[in-house]
């Protein structure tokens, strides 16, 4: 009664949030989208050097968000956090803008049929890394928090504001759809094809307009001040537990252990669990344990509630799902489809218009806009019939479909490479001859099925472990939940860098040759194309046996089947 009433920005903050998102995609998507064809046109850098550039760079990216929730969460909140990342933003893609703007920034132009090219000097790969390692500050800030931040905005106890919230993260993923279709048609068409330096001012100017927005909307914020780490509570079970190692488990762990849940907890009330059980431990009450009178334990390094622990126990289950993540991010990002379409035909309708190459993306994106109210509108409420569950098939099982998903897809883009390939070697396009080597006369539509299946893997895999991680983690570390799925991204890009460079290296000396030449008519990327498709494979066995073990946040029993505890 003694806190001040908080006045909810609601409705009236979603232009400037949703305004600011949608530009800062612009921006970010809108340069990054198009960074394979600028590194080896522009930089003249090898494919392989700037795939593995880009796979250590998106890495990088997904990784920095762990560090951006523990600030935000721990120091200074989701608003200080989102305004630095916004600036940091805007620096790196000005400083990528000036890589191609100003001449001293840049290698000199390669002449159209040169062997070889004049690479990067130092200097200028310098300055390169500076506006990725400034964007890389930004997007660490921005993307555990924004998210977080339009939530913060409505009042999550009355009625309208559950139906702001529903509303926002409608719009949110909207936006988000809209700015990647708009960043890979008409941005990646002006740099590929009308000026590098306009196609990367740009997205500069939107992550301007980004910023403007976002801070003149402050004063209708609520802005949501730091509380302290969530991770402090972990470590004092860990700690505890192996302080009390030594210790017997009582009989009967759900009324011997110290239970103890803070009133004004914004956490659910768990119940006690039998996984993980050396971590009771550290809820074990001893005479030299000390409970206050408000129930609550004196030292919590010495000892922890039940609580604390399942908190932490939750956590731990997460692990080996979002493990199997991992594979999902390699098979669902396929990386040389970019390069499979520079040496595609591209024309359209038989015109002289091309396509620009990174547009074929937009096929994915289409696929995931389409699939997605049909799988809402149609498909959840006939299953929702069938096996009589709210969701209609469980969280897990999504995840499933969408890991299967990517098996399939890398098997039919192994099909398609190899026509392409056939085609090239032996009906190229007359006349037509792309900086890397012979065009092939297959449409570039081919790709299409590919992308097609990787958009639907996308709308399984990826929603639902956004949505797996929101739900199954302790609700003050939403933050962190939402940083975990970048984390497995970020692992998935480094894995593909070293899988692209181990397969490079490992195959150039073979009897059928190097997988992944500079001129994929000589080399059998196909091949590697199966390749991640036996990893999928795997990972899905690996997935389902995780599935079945898991056990959901709050679930009741000692055993927990792939489609139980629907509720969550």
């Amino acid at each position: 009664s003694d806190e001040p009433e908080i006045k909810y920005g609601g409705i009236r903050a979603m232009p400037f949030i949703l305004g600011n998102e949608t530009f800062e995609k612009l921006g970010s998507i809108g340069t990054q989208s198009n960074m394979q064809v600028y590194l080896t046109t522009v930089f003249n850098m090898n494919r392989v050097s700037a795939t593995t550039l880009l796979s250590v760079f998106n890495g990088t990216t997904n990784f920095a968000t762990l560090i951006g929730a523990f600030f935000s969460d721990t120091y200074f909140g989701r608003y200080n956090t989102l305004a630095f990342g916004s600036i940091a933003s805007t620096l790196g893609l000005l400083a990528i803008t000036m890589t191609a703007a100003v001449r001293k920034f840049h290698p000199p132009q390669c002449p159209a049929n040169a062997d070889a090219c004049v690479g990067p000097t130092a200097s200028q790969m310098a300055f390169l890394l500076f506006g990725f390692g400034l964007m890389v500050a930004g997007a660490g800030a921005i993307r555990p928090c924004n998210l977080a931040f339009g939530v913060d905005q409505f009042n999550p106890k009355t009625e309208s504001g559950k139906r702001g919230i529903d509303s926002f993260f409608n719009w949110y993923f909207f936006t988000l759809t809209f700015a990647i279709m708009l960043s890979v048609t008409a941005v990646v068409y002006i740099q590929s094809d009308v000026s590098w330096p306009i196609g990367l001012a740009i997205p500069t100017v939107f992550m301007l307009i980004s910023c403007f927005l976002f801070f003149i909307g402050t004063r209708i914020y609520v802005i949501v001040k730091a509380e302290g780490s969530p991770v402090t509570s972990l470590a004092q079970v860990v700690a505890v537990a192996v302080k009390k190692r030594r210790l017997k488990l009582p009989e009967k762990p759900e009324t011997s252990l110290f239970s103890y849940t803070p009133t004004k907890s914004m956490n659910s009330k768990l119940h006690h669990t039998n996984q993980f059980s050396f971590l009771d431990k550290a809820a074990i009450v001893t005479p030299e344990d000390e409970i206050g009178p408000d129930g609550a334990a004196v030292d919590r390094w010495r000892l922890c509630s039940v609580q604390q622990v399942e908190e932490l126990k939750c956590v731990i289950r997460v692990l080996p799902i979002w493990a199997a993540a991992i594979l999902y991010h390699v098979g669902e990002k396929p990386q040389y489809v970019v390069f499979q379409a520079m040496q595609s035909d591209r024309h359209l309708a038989g015109g002289s218009f091309q396509i620009p190459p990174a547009t074929y993306h937009i096929f994915q994106m289409l696929a995931l806009i389409i699939w997605l109210p049909i799988y809402d509108r149609l498909i959840v409420p006939f299953l929702r019939r069938l096996t009589g569950k709210d969701t209609g098939i469980s969280i897990l099982q999504r995840m499933g479909i969408g890991i299967f998903l990517t098996v399939v897809a890398s098997v039919v883009g192994a099909f398609v490479e190899d026509r392409r390939r056939s085609l090239a070697l032996a009906h190229p396009i007359p006349g037509a001859h792309s900086h890397r080597g012979a065009v092939s006369s297959m449409s570039a539509f081919w790709l299409v099925p590919q992308l097609t299946l990787v958009g639907l893997a996308e709308a399984f895999g990826s929603v639902g472990q956004i949505e797996f991680f929101y739900k199954q983690f302790p609700e003050n570390m939403r933050s962190f939940a939402g940083s975990f799925f970048f984390c497995a991204m970020a692992v998935a890009s480094y894995l593909t860098g070293f899988l692209i460079s181990g397969v490079h290296r490992w195959t150039a000396n073979s009897p059928a040759g190097n997988w992944l030449p500079e001129d994929l008519n000589k080399g059998r990327l196909d091949y590697f194309y199966y390749l991640v498709a036996g990893l999928c494979a795997l990972n899905l066995c690996y997935f389902i046996a995780c599935a079945n073990w898991y056990r959901y946040k709050g679930a009741v029993g000692p055993t927990q089947q792939f489609e139980m505890n629907q509720h969550n």
